[in-house]
């Protein structure tokens, strides 16, 4: 007889086994193409990089949702308490007058996602725009003269900005969207410099991909002579630079249309919010270097003592 006692079988978490098939499900893909391109089409020149937060160097919508989102919840408090639905009321009107521009710059964010983040996406905008609605109803029972009527409207609504702050915060930190996708690089590469070819292997002019330390570099050799190194990952969604298109001294993202300055990386146009790094280049014996700028090496614990010195003469060395 058997007497091993039986191991319980991790439950799955229903919510994100929800999630995942939410993620994998093509349903919505045709009516996800034809708002993204609506999104797209839209015509907000320099108005599109500030919306996607390019200026504050990450997205601006997390942002601007603190508003709508605060207001809501403080009317929420309020109306637990006795006569208060008038200054409830201002608040509710408070959160539907910002919520618009803050839809607007999670919509300019969503429509450069990829398609499992923009399936997500469009579940979140759906509850969001359900708790407008609602609020929406609260705020005109309110001037009707029907508080009570209001208050539970606007429960309603709190509950649905609840879902779509859960599928807001699922997109941000399980799907990593608006994250900079570039940040790891300086943790990864070693210090020092690091030789990845004969500089006849960089063709003049044209996208060179190689790879130090596991991380994809890309390398454009100059017409005249200089050799700029990037980070080839984009940092907006890790497309890959090396299949850009050069121009004026940037790459242009083929993904998503991110513009980078090939001398230092800067983001010159989204829906990027953070640069490339960029790498210090040398030619020496006719090959190629390349090395993290000093500035960008994370800090290290100090050593103490001889070992300090000895770690001091090694950096020297190495560098």
């Amino acid at each position: 007889m058997n007497t091993t006692p039986r191991r319980r079988r991790p439950k799955q978490n229903r919510l994100l086994w929800l999630l995942d098939r939410l993620e994998r499900s093509p349903r919505a893909d045709p009516l996800i193409d034809t708002l993204g391109n609506g999104v797209r089409a839209l015509p907000l020149g320099r108005g599109r990089d500030v919306l996607h937060g390019r200026w504050l160097g990450h997205p601006v919508h997390p942002v601007m949702v603190q508003v709508p989102i605060g207001s809501w919840l403080s009317a929420a408090v309020l109306d637990t308490l006795p006569g208060r639905s008038r200054e409830a009321g201002l608040l509710v009107g408070v959160g539907l007058a910002t919520a618009a521009p803050a839809a607007l710059a999670g919509a300019v964010d969503w429509a450069e996602l990829h398609r499992e983040q923009t399936r997500v996406g469009l579940v979140h905008a759906v509850a969001n725009l359900a708790a407008v609605g609602l609020y929406a109803a609260s705020l005109t029972c309110r001037l009707r003269g029907r508080p009570a009527a209001g208050r539970t409207y606007g429960f309603l609504g709190m509950t649905a900005v609840g879902l779509g702050g859960m599928l807001g915060g699922h997109m941000a930190y399980r799907q990593a969207s608006g994250a900079n996708h570039a940040e790891e690089v300086p943790h990864v590469v070693r210090a020092g410099w690091h030789r990845i070819g004969a500089v006849d292997e960089f063709p003049v002019e044209q996208p060179v991909r190689r790879v130090v330390d596991d991380v994809p570099v890309l390398v454009v050799r100059r017409s005249g002579g200089a050799v700029h190194a990037l980070a080839e990952r984009c940092s907006h969604l890790a497309g890959p630079l090396s299949e850009g298109t050069l121009s004026d001294g940037c790459v242009r993202c083929p993904w998503h249309g991110s513009v980078f300055r090939l001398s230092d990386g800067w983001n010159v146009r989204g829906p990027a919010t953070a640069p490339q790094p960029a790498f210090d280049t040398r030619i020496l014996d006719g090959h190629v270097e390349i090395r993290l700028p000093r500035h960008d090496r994370p800090r290290r614990r100090h050593a103490s003592g001889a070992g300090a010195g000895v770690a001091a003469v090694l950096r020297r060395h190495h560098d």
